[in-house]
């Protein structure tokens, strides 16, 4: 089996995995994906576990015995792996929250929900004992919260535990302790159960087995009560808005960033398996091979003209053009090297703090002017002074609960205006719009009223981000339907709203499968639109005319853009009237024209150790001369105007994992990795360290990491000539030029 890195992925068997899920009975669960780009869920059996005597035959037998269940309440198992060195079990990817991370963020489940907890558990387990198998391991880390109902996962690797064989009896224990972990918020309290489920639920956690119901009784008592049905979604707002932005993010070909969950230790292995830990885990590569632990070295090659067909990505871009200045023209069939500037490698001095001060929460996103800093928390709404960091206005009482990220970026600035997607203390789901001058709301929009359907909701929609250009103000996210229906194999579903930025009023509003993320200028009308569907089908770039309320323009078919199967942070560019997106193998950067979609130049980058690179997420400099591409631990700066490279920054070292160090905008997470004021770049690396680098020689100014950031990593905005940092409840202001 195959454990080495594809994409940058930590891998496990055929699969890279996203981000760890839960724990449950020792084992980690994660997203995955398969190099087709279906999504999966993967447990990863403990190595204390694994190493029991005779678990890998109960697991080995456990499987088989799951793949011939069938429940609406069960998720499937596709795929596992008992002989691996790390046992691995693969379930379809269901769309749900655990359940012990709903209740320890919102608490006690009402008793409707309970009632159809309950009811969802037993027809599960009901199945699971009519096979002749045992669950083993029901708990709320292996429980999952749906839109259409509870699911139990791990099925077939929680019940592989050592020690004495579990009954069917012991696992309605299990789903009595459940049920009761959601009503009482973790304290086992049976008073906390309403009346309707005391005395069944109650029997259930019997100390004699004999004494408990089995799951087919369960169900019979539910059923026979005649209580009235549940309306609506069973879950309340708060639950189904954390489902939709975690599908969100998990629906990303790669998923992380500042939002990447930590990955586990590595699993000790007994001496004489045979497989190494590059072989098992091999290091964070983003998007760009990273073997023996360098990073692939890069050339470029670029083209000043048109490709033959007018098109990115068409037929005519396949040749190789002649390279930028300096640089000597090779086979495209072989990796080419080139004569340009030498890379620099990015060292200097630790950065100067100009402010720095503590709050009382923790900020869960940033936006900054030159004058003003907004810090949004979970509890309110701050405003600083730029310059001293202290109290700029009164704090408002709108709250974001979700740390911005690839998958969530909710605020915007422009023209003397915050822009924010929040909560109010009345209303979820507000666009407000709050001026610099004295931190006043111009106005607050809820957003839920221009959702379609009047009385009867049949879809929800999450907003993932915000962006302004000119007189509108853009929010975009994704369609998500309460049928109960979800398959990773489906297109998603984007739409984009488009909002006065005077008064809040809706303009228009669109939506499609052919909008996975939208690229919002600053200027002009014309916006970019991204899609892309799982497995090996072609992705689309689009061009969307505000000036037509949204109608679609020209477009380009994308071979190979699995990384545009994402909904968040765009992972395109715009730069002196042209859009800028990757496209061939991923390893080439296409800029065309906004308006017409005719290909003005594109630039390969091609590793001089023949590893296929892709190339990250591009940005550009404020005033639109340069186009920055990052490529694993390279940042390629480009002239906007014909593709020719400047110069190239490089990062030495390892991240914190022990793998090499590669730029965050590298590995295709979107979010803000890398911003520009006027003469400087910043941007963040899998280090945890924010560089400041010169936009003329790509030269660091100056570095800056905090040793005690959160696990993900600090937050940070620009605005002006400073970088605001986030890092737990300190808040850090630092000068362009470190003085």
């Amino acid at each position: 089996m195959d454990h080495s890195g594809v994409d940058g992925a930590y891998r496990i068997g055929p699969y890279a995995l996203l981000g760890r899920q839960s724990t449950v009975g020792g084992s980690e669960v994660f997203a995955a994906r398969t190099d087709e780009g279906l999504l999966v869920t993967v447990t990863v059996v403990g190595p204390e576990l694994a190493a029991e005597p005779g678990f890998r035959d109960r697991f080995r037998a456990a499987v088989e015995a799951a793949r011939t269940l069938s429940s609406a309440y069960l998720v499937p198992v596709v795929d596992a792996d008992a002989d691996a060195p790390v046992p691995w079990l693969a379930t379809e990817f269901t769309a749900g929250l655990p359940l012990r991370q709903v209740v320890d963020r919102h608490g006690p489940l009402s008793e409707p929900a309970l009632r159809v907890l309950a009811d969802g558990l037993a027809r599960a387990l009901a199945a699971v004992h009519a096979a002749g198998t045992i669950h083993g391991g029901v708990s709320p880390d292996s429980v999952l919260l749906t839109m259409d109902g509870p699911r139990i996962t791990a099925v077939g690797c929680a019940g592989a535990t050592g020690g004495p064989a579990p009954s069917p009896t012991d696992d309605m224990f299990d789903l009595g302790s459940t049920v009761l972990f959601a009503a009482s918020g973790g304290e086992p309290d049976t008073g906390a159960l309403p009346v309707s489920l005391r005395e069944v639920i109650g029997g259930c956690r019997y100390p004699e087995p004999p004494e408990r119901p089995t799951a087919e009784q369960l169900v019979d008592y539910l059923r026979h009560q005649n209580l009235p049905a549940l309306g609506g979604s069973w879950l309340p707002p708060a639950v189904t808005s954390d489902m939709a932005a975690m599908t969100v993010a998990v629906g990303s070909a790669s998923s992380g960033g500042d939002d990447r969950a930590p990955f586990p230790p590595q699993p000790v292995i007994a001496a004489g398996t045979g497989v190494s830990r590059r072989k098992l885990i091999i290091g964070l590569a983003g998007g760009v091979a990273v073997l023996g632990g360098t990073a692939a070295a890069l050339a470029f090659s670029g083209d000043s003209s048109p490709a033959a067909d007018g098109r990115a990505g068409g037929p005519g871009s396949t040749a190789r053009p002649a390279p930028p200045s300096g640089g000597r023209s090779t086979s495209s069939a072989s990796p080419s090297s080139t004569d340009g500037p030498e890379p620099v490698v990015l060292a200097g001095p630790d950065a100067v703090k100009a402010w720095s001060g503590a709050g009382k929460n923790a900020p869960t996103c940033l936006e900054a002017s030159d004058k003003v800093v907004m810090v949004v928390t979970d509890t309110a709404t701050s405003f600083l002074d730029a310059e001293t960091g202290k109290t700029a206005f009164d704090p408002l009482n709108t709250t974001n609960a979700f740390r911005a990220g690839s998958g969530k970026y909710p605020t915007a600035y422009a023209d003397g205006v915050f822009y924010l997607l929040c909560d109010t203390p009345s209303q979820s789901g507000v666009l407000a719009a709050f001026d610099t001058v004295g931190g006043k709301a111009k106005w607050a929009t809820n957003l839920s009223a221009y959702d379609p359907g009047g009385a009867t909701i049949v879809s929800m929609y999450p907003s993932n981000y915000v962006a302004v250009a000119g007189d509108t103000v853009y929010v975009c996210g994704q369609v998500r339907k309460l049928d109960g229906k979800f398959s990773a194999k489906s297109p998603t579903t984007g739409y984009i709203r488009a909002f006065n930025t005077a008064t809040g009023k809706l303009l228009w509003q669109v939506k499609g499968t052919d909008i996975n993320n939208v690229l919002v200028p600053s200027s002009g009308s014309h916006l970019l639109a991204t899609s892309a569907v799982p497995g090996k089908k072609p992705g689309r770039v689009q061009m969307i005319d505000a000036d037509r309320k949204g109608a679609r323009g020209w477009k380009v078919s994308v071979p190979h853009a699995s990384f545009y199967f994402t909904m968040g942070w765009p992972l395109t560019c715009y730069a002196a009237g042209l859009f800028l997106f990757a496209g061939g193998n991923g390893n080439t950067l296409f800029a065309v024209d906004a308006a017409t979609g005719r290909e003005k130049w594109h630039q390969r980058f091609d590793a001089k150790n023949g590893d296929q690179v892709k190339i990250g997420t591009p940005f550009s400099s404020q005033d639109g001369a340069t186009v920055y591409v990052p490529v694993g631990s390279d940042l390629a700066a480009l002239d906007t105007a014909d593709g020719t490279l400047k110069w190239v920054a490089r990062l030495d070292g390892a991240n914190d994992m022990g793998g090499s160090n590669l730029f965050n905008a590298s590995l295709n997470l979107g979010g803000k990795n890398a911003q520009c004021s006027a003469d400087t770049v910043f941007a963040t690396d899998s280090a945890k360290t924010l560089w400041a680098i010169d936009a003329a020689t790509g030269r660091a100014r100056w570095k800056y990491r905090d040793p005690g950031q959160p696990d993900v990593g600090f937050m940070w905005t620009v605005g002006g000539d400073h970088v605001f940092i986030a890092s737990h409840l300190t808040m850090t202001a630092i000068a362009a030029h470190g003085r």
